[in-house]
């Protein structure tokens, strides 16, 4: 073969070729066997600033004493897992902590910026100039769809943002949100005095318009935003908004669930019942503590107000859905941006780190009651059985049914779900 008279176009394509050709399978080589799990739902439980591991889920022994002492900064207990401990403001999740499986060795490298560091774990990966990559919420809702016809697949209660958005998969693949549980989501609420007949004839002058409109363009982008609107619509009137007259709980069991974000947990069973796939639940949406899990300086003290309510609406959550036999079909994971390190800052509370820190799973018919990943006595440094974030995507994946080795197409070019992940394959065997 003549090199030196191939073309540029030639020379790209046999190099693609061969390229493509290096990464067939062996021939009688078998594709890796990927554990897929049968869950139905999830609730992704955000506590947005950065959740302190030390003094909550990865609690150590060596106790800090909030200036030059680094450790944890509460006692600690013991838990149903043998060896495991939590911090003692995590009473209820310690005693059923057989339900739960703690990942102590989550980690990643962006500490610096809060968004950057929660877009890393809502889509799993660094920023791209060329894809726009979708939340984690998102690309179950594109695989799985909703469980039931007239209601959403995917749910966010708390604010709107790319970050939890379908990037490329578009609007079919985005959320209904919502920050009042009582009113539920905004633009599916008709504004006071709107009547049937009113909201018809609205809905009639729309539709004139969209039907002369789509016939004269051909991009596929508003023809999805215009399904999306029409989805829209129909959510409206059918039994999805009934999800939301919490007042049809008991007042026992309201009562129990608490405050704000207990409602918004409460919220998730109902909707998990009418069948939305996934469910974003933020944990404080608004800070009122001033700073959320955010534990710089004087924030550090008052943590243990953010743990405590934490322990009681988790515990309150997984013990209704063991009620209503839904815990085996429902995989709750608790996340944040990254964790804290042992030591303290000039304040007295904890800056970020990245290097190891935990997200807890529970339910989903994994094999619970069981640790993954060990850090080191000060719960800075992963030192047995690392979990990556794409790692952590694929479990989550796998656990609710989806190949996380598939791929997507972005346009003509296909995406892998994750990016380069693997289950933790000991939580399905």
């Amino acid at each position: 073969m003549n090199f030196n008279h191939l073309s540029r176009r030639d020379f790209l394509t046999r190099a693609s070729l061969a390229a493509g050709a290096l990464a067939l399978p062996r021939i009688g080589s078998a594709a890796p066997s990927i554990p897929l799990g049968k869950a139905e739902h999830c609730v992704f439980i955000w506590l947005g600033g950065g959740m302190s591991q030390i003094d909550t889920f990865d609690a150590k022994p060596t106790k800090g004493d909030g200036k030059k002492q680094p450790g944890c900064y509460y006692d600690i207990i013991d838990t149903a897992i043998p060896d495991a401990k939590f911090s003692e403001h995590l009473p209820q999740l310690a005693k059923m902590a057989d339900r739960l499986i703690p990942i102590r060795s989550v980690n990643h490298n962006v500490i610096d910026e809060h968004a950057a560091a929660t877009n890393r774990m809502h889509t799993g990966r660094l920023p791209s100039g060329s894809v726009v990559y979708p939340s984690i919420g998102s690309i179950v809702a594109h695989e799985r769809k909703s469980a039931a016809d007239g209601v959403p697949a995917y749910i966010v209660m708390g604010y709107p943002s790319a970050t939890r958005g379908p990037g490329f998969l578009g609007p079919k693949a985005g959320y209904v949100y919502l920050t009042d549980t009582a009113s539920g989501p905004a633009g599916l609420t008709r504004a006071p005095g709107i009547t049937e007949d009113r909201a018809a004839r609205r809905q009639g002058l729309l539709s004139t318009v969209r039907e002369d409109y789509l016939g004269r363009i051909g991009d596929a982008a508003p023809r999805d935003y215009d399904e999306a609107i029409a989805e829209g619509f129909r959510l409206q009137g059918g039994d999805f908004m009934k999800a939301f007259n919490l007042a049809e709980e008991p007042d026992s069991l309201r009562a129990l669930y608490g405050d704000e974000f207990g409602q918004r947990c409460l919220l998730s069973r109902r909707l998990i019942q009418r069948g939305v796939r996934f469910m974003e639940v933020g944990f404080n949406l608004n800070f009122v503590n001033g700073a959320g899990w955010d534990s710089h300086n004087a924030a550090q003290r008052e943590l243990h107000v953010l743990i405590r309510g934490l322990d009681h609406v988790v515990a309150t959550l997984i013990t209704d859905l063991e009620n209503h036999k839904l815990l085996d079909k429902t995989l709750i994971v608790i996340a944040s941006e990254f964790g804290r390190p042992a030591h303290f800052d000039s304040g007295g509370g904890r800056g970020h780190h990245g290097k190891s820190f935990s997200v807890i799973l529970a339910g989903g018919g994994l094999r619970t009651g069981q640790c993954i990943g060990t850090t080191d006595d000060l719960a800075m440094n992963v030192v047995a059985d690392p979990v990556s974030v794409p790692d952590l995507f694929a479990t989550i994946l796998a656990t609710m049914g989806v190949n996380p080795h598939k791929s997507i197409m972005d346009g003509e070019r296909p995406i892998p779900l994750t990016d380069k992940g693997n289950p933790v394959e000991k939580l399905f065997i």
